[in-house]
This record gives C-alpha cells, structure tokens and sequence, in this order.
C-alpha cells in the first residue's frame, strides 16, 4: 500500500507547476491527517501548501530555484553532500537507478535519481519499514537541510521537519554539524553559479567499484558533507 504522506512530501518538493497548484489542498489534507507528523508541522504544512496554492506560479517557481537550483548547500540531491564530483558518484547513480528498477520503479521526470522528490517517490510505495530505514539513514542530511531553510525563513522546512519525523531516527549530532560548517551560497552570486556550471560533469557510466545494490546502503555511507561541491543537473 502507498505510503500517502510520502508521495504528498515528494510532490511539494517538486518543482511548481499549475498542476501541482491544483492539488496542493489534497496534499495539505493528506499530511494534515497524518498522525505520524506531530501537530506543530502539521499546521506548517497546511500553511505551506495554502500559501502553494495561492501564491502566483512564478513567484513560486523562482523561489524553488534560488533555493534549491542556486544554492548548493540546499541541493534537493542528495549524493551531492556526500560524493562532491568524484567518480563514486557516478557509481552509486548507477547502483540506485538498478535498485530503482528492481523494485519496479521507473522515474517520470528528467531529474537525476538521487534527486529527493525521486526517491520519495521510491520510497512511498516501499514496505514501511524499509522507508523508515532509508530516511533515517539520510536522516543527518534531512535535519542539516531543514536548519538551512528554518536560517532563511523559507516555510519549506516544515517538509524536512515531517521527513524526519517519518522516519522516526534523530539524526546524529556531529554529522549534522559537520554539514553546517559549509558556508550558506549566495544564490545572487550569479559568478560563482557560473563557475559551478562549468565543473566537470559527474560520469554515470558504468563502474565495477560501484556493487552497492540497496539505496540503504548508499545512504548509510552518507557520513559527512561532500569535499567538493556539486551542481544540480536536470
């Protein structure tokens, strides 16, 4: 059975569209009702996706690209914190994707599959306590996300505080501090986005180092911030 309450979180961390407007006050209703999710973060999903769908389309879309487009250090993907532009990466793209079709799951969308929407997707139609494994393993990047966008104000935190609540695991300590030691991006900084458009691409070819056949795995290896940081590819 789906995971609702997954699906609905992948969704409002979607890139905004009028469609997903249109069903944000399903989404709201679907969250609000989860007992999972304490009621403080209930009521700030309910307003996050009352504002979502009210808000004009643009304004919403340029706010989802300063955020999570411009500013590394908030990437919705996630090997991005881990891998910076190293082969490893590319390795566990490959490993993910698999594990992806193993279970009968192929992405809709031109996001990459580490891409958290995406595998909250995954996610949402996994048995429960292997999802509740995997978001607690991712659990030190899902609390140093969410820190970065309670220090801007944005109302999206309230998704990563649910995240984390759905996952049932408080996140350890130090790792979390680890990736809040890396400086806030400026998203205006139009300079310095330029100079991480011209890194070098991640490779996704195939690697005989890269037999890590479950997500969980991968993510368990999520033990600190990336050397080097990443850009989001669409």
């Amino acid at each position: 059975m789906m995971d609702r309450s997954l699906k609905a979180l992948s969704l409002i961390l979607s890139y905004p569209s009028r469609e997903l407007q249109r069903t944000m006050p399903e989404i709201g209703a679907v969250l609000g009702a989860d007992p999972r999710i304490d009621a403080v973060t209930r009521d700030a999903l309910s307003a996050l996706a009352d504002g979502f769908a009210r808000a004009d389309l643009y304004d919403l879309q340029e706010r989802y690209v300063m955020l999570f487009d411009r500013s590394r250090t908030l990437s919705l993907n996630l090997f991005e914190h881990v891998h910076g532009e190293s082969r490893d990466r590319g390795g566990a793209m490959v490993s993910l994707i698999e594990t992806y079709r193993e279970g009968g799951f192929e992405p809709a969308t031109p996001e990459l599959p580490d891409h958290l929407p995406v595998l909250l997707e995954f996610l949402a139609s996994r048995p429960a306590r292997e999802a509740r494994e995997i978001l607690a393993d991712a659990a030190h990047i899902l609390d140093a996300l969410g820190a970065r966008l309670v220090r801007r104000e944005s109302d999206y935190a309230a998704a990563f505080a649910a995240l984390q609540q759905l996952g049932g695991t408080r996140a350890d300590a130090e790792a979390v501090a680890d990736m809040l030691a890396r400086p806030d991006d400026d998203p205006t900084d139009l300079a310095a986005l330029d100079a991480v458009w011209e890194e070098t691409e991640v490779t996704f070819g195939p690697d005989p180092g890269a037999g890590c056949p479950q997500v969980r795995d991968m993510l368990a290896a999520m033990d600190g911030p990336a050397q080097k940081p990443m850009t989001r590819s669409a």
